[in-house]
C-alpha cells in the first residue's frame, strides 16, 4: 500500500512539474480532457452497475471506496492538513453529493436523455455565476464556447422535449451544485495540499452518501457478484482518480475553460457507448459533438490569439 501510495502521488507531482514540456495552462487542459474520457467510459460502467444496485447504493459505494483507499494512501497529508482544507474539503464534498443526489433523483421523474442535457447545463452557468458572484470577467468567447457545448450535448442527448417537469427542475438543481464545485475548487485549490483537500472532499460525499441510504434502507451489500467489478471501477477509476486529477488540473485553468473542456464527456460516453454497448453512432451525434469541440477550441485558441496579438504588438522594429 506505501508503495502504490508513493507511486500516485508522484505520477501526480510529474503531471505538476511537467513545465519543461508544456505550460501550466496546457497541463490543466490535458489532465482535464483525461478526466472526461474516464468520466465518459464511466456511462457504460454506470449502465451495468445499475442491474445489480439502485442509484443510491452506487453514489455510497463509490464515494466510501473512494475515501477508504484514499484515506489509507494520504493519512500522512491528511494529518498535516490545516482546519482551512479541511473546511473547504467538507464544502466541496457537501456540495458534490448534493449534484449527485439531485441528479439521481431527478433521473426518477425525467428521461435518461434530458437527465443528461439538463446536467450539462453547468457549462452556461459556470461563467454566469461567475460573474454574477465573484466578479469574473465573462468574454464573448467563453459565452459562444460555452453555448455551443451545450448545444451540441442537446444534439446528442436530446430525442424529444416535452415541457419541464419536476425531474427537470430537481436536474437543473443538480447542473447549479455542479457548476458550484467547479468554482470553488477553483477558488479552493490554489496553494492546498490536493491529496488532502480530495480525499477529505470524497470523505464528505461518503458521509452523506450513508447517512441518506441508512434513511432510505438501502445500506445493504447485496450478493451482486459481478456487478462489484463495476462499482470497483467507478469507486476507483471514475472517482478517485478522476476526481485528484481534476483538482490538480484546476490549479492551471479558469472556472468557464473547465466547465466547456468537462463538456467533451458527452463525446467520449458517445464514443464508449459505441464500442461496449454496441450502440450506433448517427449523423446527429456526430454534428453533436462537432459543436462541442468546436466550444473548446474557441475558448482554447482565444489566448494563442491574444498572445500572438501581444507579441506583434512588442516588435520594436526600427530601421
Amino acid at each position: 500500500m506505501l508503495v502504490f501510495s508513493n507511486t500516485l502521488i508522484a505520477v501526480l507531482q510529474n503531471f505538476q512539474n511537467w513545465s519543461d514540456y508544456v505550460t501550466d495552462r496546457r497541463k490543466g487542459q490535458i489532465g482535464l480532457i483525461f478526466v472526461t474520457m474516464i468520466w465518459g467510459s464511466g456511462f457504460v460502467v454506470s449502465a451495468i452497475s445499475l442491474e445489480y444496485f439502485s442509484p443510491y447504493q452506487i453514489l455510497t459505494l463509490r464515494f466510501l471506496l473512494a475515501f477508504i483507499l484514499m484515506g489509507a494512501l494520504f493519512f500522512s497529508q491528511l494529518k498535516h492538513a490545516g482546519k482551512k482544507t479541511y473546511l473547504k474539503g467538507i464544502g466541496l464534498g457537501s456540495i458534490l453529493y448534493l449534484a449527485f443526489l439531485f441528479q439521481t433523483v431527478g433521473l426518477v421523474y425525467t428521461t435518461p436523455s434530458k437527465n443528461a442535457f439538463l446536467t450539462a447545463f453547468n457549462v452556461v452557468l459556470v461563467p454566469f455565476i461567475g460573474a454574477l458572484f465573484f466578479r469574473r470577467k465573462v468574454t464573448a468567447p467563453a459565452i459562444i464556447g460555452a453555448l455551443l457545448s451545450i448545444s451540441g450535448i442537446a444534439v446528442i442527448s436530446l430525442n424529444d422535449f416535452h415541457g419541464i417537469n419536476f425531474g427537470d427542475l430537481l436536474t437543473l438543481v443538480c447542473a447549479l451544485f455542479f457548476a458550484l464545485q467547479i468554482i470553488f475548487t477553483n477558488r479552493f485549490v490554489l496553494g492546498e495540499n490536493i491529496y488532502a483537500l480530495t480525499t477529505i472532499q470524497m470523505g464528505t460525499a461518503a458521509v452523506l452518501g450513508v447517512i441518506v441510504s441508512l434513511a432510505r434502507g438501502e445500506f445493504t451489500l447485496p450478493s451482486a457478484g459481478e456487478g462489484y467489478y463495476s462499482i470497483l471501477y467507478l469507486g476507483v477509476i471514475s472517482t478517485m482518480l478522476a476526481f485528484l486529477v481534476q483538482t490538480a488540473s484546476q490549479q492551471f485553468t479558469k472556472e468557464t475553460e473547465t466547465a466547456i473542456i468537462l463538456s467533451m464527456e458527452a463525446v467520449f460516453g458517445m464514443v464508449a457507448s459505441a464500442l461496449f454497448l454496441k450502440e450506433a453512432i448517427t449523423l446527429r451525434m456526430l454534428i453533436g459533438a462537432a459543436l462541442i469541440l468546436a466550444g473548446v477550441l474557441i475558448v482554447e485558441l482565444k489566448p494563442k490569439k491574444e498572445k500572438m496579438n501581444q507579441s506583434f504588438g512588442n516588435l520594436d522594429i526600427r530601421d
